[in-house]
């Protein structure tokens, strides 16, 4: 991960660097809030260490700065202020965790990587893709154009699916070996044509506008 500390104390932050450099992770260091409200404006970081008493601007009102101004990062608050009222008034200001000092580093590396990952966590997908009047709802498996119902095998399917995710964009042979097939080389077969011939005669055929178009030289695109 990228990472910003905001630490005014000097000996805590070059503390805090080393181990997490040492984790693998990239590192950059602010010593005041006014540094530190820059830096996480102007670069993208995975998460922010906020030192919650920091001269320049305090801690919790740099990260209500950032929320207002619809940065998400997320943001792990460091404070000697340990009680109840004071971690919720932290959690509150927009903090996504708090840790109250002295602290394990394991602890605070642990809580990061915690952030990383939630950050990461993929978001739910559409269940249902369209493009121009063709419809594929992925949870029952079906597809319709124009409220036909089309029927595709399990491979016509995923074809399709591929280059619906993709409408209006080239989809190439590769990608389509990789995303359909899960071959990572080219098998030097026509599958693919073989395959979007049958697609085509089950979603372009007896309509006016063909949607799935060959692009010469570089692969298939879906048209709506």
């Amino acid at each position: 991960m990228k990472i910003l500390v905001i630490e005014d104390d000097a000996q805590a932050a070059a503390y805090m660097l080393k181990g997490l450099k040492e984790a693998g992770h990239a590192v950059d260091h602010a010593p005041d809030g006014t540094q530190g409200l820059y830096l996480a404006g102007a670069e993208h970081y995975d998460a922010l260490v906020v030192d919650r008493m920091l001269p320049g601007r305090d801690g919790l009102s740099l990260v209500s700065l950032l929320r207002a101004a619809g940065n998400d990062t997320p943001v792990l608050v460091l404070s000697a202020l340990g009680s109840v009222e004071d971690r919720v008034t932290g959690l509150r200001a927009g903090g996504d965790d708090y840790l109250t000092k002295p602290y394990a580093f394991s602890e605070l590396l642990a809580r990061l990587e915690s952030l990383g990952r939630r950050r990461a966590a993929p978001q739910t997908q559409a269940t249902k893709l369209a493009a121009g009047d063709l419809e594929m709802d992925l949870l029952a498996r079906t597809v319709r154009r124009a409220g036909k119902t089309i029927d595709l095998l399990p491979r016509e399917f995923q074809l399709l699916e591929c280059l619906m995710r993709n409408a209006g964009s080239v989809v190439t042979r590769t990608m389509l070996l990789e995303q359909v097939w899960d071959y990572h080389f080219d098998p030097q077969t026509n599958v693919i044509d073989v395959h979007i011939a049958r697609l085509r005669q089950k979603v372009d055929k007896g309509f006016d506008q063909p949607l799935i178009q060959t692009v010469r030289g570089a692969g298939y695109c879906l048209r709506p």
